[in-house]
């Protein structure tokens, strides 16, 4: 392989002209033709048989070209691009200049570079700390929710529903007197107050008792997610069927018992206070981190080509396909629930790739100019943690992480705890 030129042609593009030898790409041609010798019929031979010159004699010698380029380009580019000393982020496209066994392989190819950035004023930020104490009603609160999950569902049928009961009811909507799709549901749960429903409708069930028939009166919301639905009054003809209540179990400390580790009540809520004070902490540090980052990208300035931005989107959605087919969901399903198609989903992802995408490029930067480095040992200490926290060999963690991919990820962690280490941090305390 040899570049024969590398010309910048735009803004974050270059073009290279790379020259592939005759030999290595004879060599490729015959893999093609071993790998698709058995497909091709010859008369006198049998299929998978005839040889190689037997074939291009017959149907050419082009016949195994396309196959061998394909063998030969991803190698001989990748070493172009590492003796242009270029930084590609894309293959924007390929052309193939020449093709022959006598004279070898030219091609071009137009690559997408990551994008030079410039960062100023990067020490010393100035940004503010939420800070909230844990009080008595966030702890009772994360008590009653305990509570609620051990609860124990009976009927209720000497009153009418109040808010907090869960109700068993028939409804059907109209708009304009006429049924419309997906307003309809027999022998339905719904527990009231939960803003399960859309407004208004819950609180027109309360004060109802057992058997009653009624009308429910809304306007569905003008960001509704069903477009034929937006902003139209309607009617639910609704038959509640049943009543139901939890009963709670007492606060002492015997449920601390049946909950928890702990034998009294009062350990359980000191444990449940230390839980809370570790999550408002955590919950403290990301905003200071989001807002540090705000601000770097605001002091950033880059080019930065739109198919760095498109590439995070596409991480992002598979990783919410991922999540979402742990609970049995396509992202198909999905769509169409939420009655969006895939460009739709794909604009919900934007905003956040391109923060992502402008976050690391900055810290990136920050780590080039602070001469930041990541140590051999920070990587094996890296992928030691990440084997422990998803309990597996650190083989599987290499073979699905690269070493390399992991030090850019701690070096970019790095640039921004130097960030953080220089920053003007100010508490603002939070009240509730």
């Amino acid at each position: 392989m040899s570049l024969i030129k590398n010309e910048n042609i735009a803004t974050n593009m270059n073009k290279l002209e790379v020259f592939v030898d005759a030999k290595t790409f004879d060599l490729a041609c015959d893999k093609a033709y071993k790998k698709r010798v058995k497909e091709i019929s010859v008369p006198g031979f049998r299929v998978g048989k005839a040889p190689r010159k037997v074939i291009e004699k017959r149907y050419g010698k082009e016949l195994f070209f396309d196959d061998a380029i394909e063998l030969v380009y991803p190698e001989a580019l990748a070493e172009a691009i590492k003796e242009a000393d270029l930084d590609v982020v894309a293959i924007e496209s390929l052309e193939t200049i020449e093709a022959s066994a006598k004279k070898g392989l030219t091609f071009k190819a137009v690559c997408v570079l990551k994008p030079n950035v410039k960062i100023e004023n990067y020490k010393g930020i100035e940004v503010e700390k939420p800070v909230r104490k844990v009080d008595e009603k966030a702890v009772d609160s994360r008590l009653q929710a305990m509570r609620e999950r051990c609860g124990r569902m009976i009927s209720v049928e000497d009153r009418a529903a109040e808010n907090g009961d869960i109700v068993v009811l028939d409804f059907e909507g109209f708009i304009d007197g006429v049924a419309f799709d997906g307003g309809k549901a027999e022998n339905h749960n719904l527990k009231l107050g939960s803003g399960q429903f859309i407004p208004e409708f819950e609180e027109q069930i309360v004060g109802h008792n057992i058997g009653d028939e009624f009308d429910v009166n809304v306007t569905f919301p003008e960001d509704y997610h069903a477009e034929a639905l937006k902003a139209k009054p309607a009617v639910f003809k609704c038959k509640l069927h049943e009543i139901k209540k939890i009963e709670l179990p007492d606060e002492d400390d015997e449920f601390a018992k049946d909950v928890s580790e702990y034998d009294t009540l009062d350990e359980l809520k000191k444990d449940l206070e230390n839980k809370i004070k570790e999550e408002y902490e955590k919950a403290s540090d990301m905003s200071v981190d989001n807002d540090i980052t705000s601000k770097l990208i605001e002091n950033m300035k880059a080019e930065i080509p739109n198919v760095m931005f498109d590439r995070r989107v596409d991480e992002l959605m598979r990783d919410f396909e991922q999540r979402i087919s742990m609970q049995g969901i396509t992202l198909d399903m999905y769509a169409q629930y939420m009655g969006v198609d895939e460009y739709q989903l794909r604009e919900q992802f934007k905003n956040q790739a391109e923060n992502q995408v402008k976050t690391r490029l900055a810290l990136e930067k920050i780590a080039e100019l602070e001469n930041i480095e990541v140590s051999d040992e920070e990587v094996n200490n890296e992928f030691d943690k990440l084997s422990k926290q998803y309990n597996t060999e650190v083989e599987n963690i290499k073979a699905m992480i690269s070493a390399d991919s992991l030090k850019e990820d701690i070096l970019v962690r790095k640039a921004l705890e130097f960030v953080k280490d220089n920053a003007k941090i100010n508490d603002k305390i939070i009240e509730d």
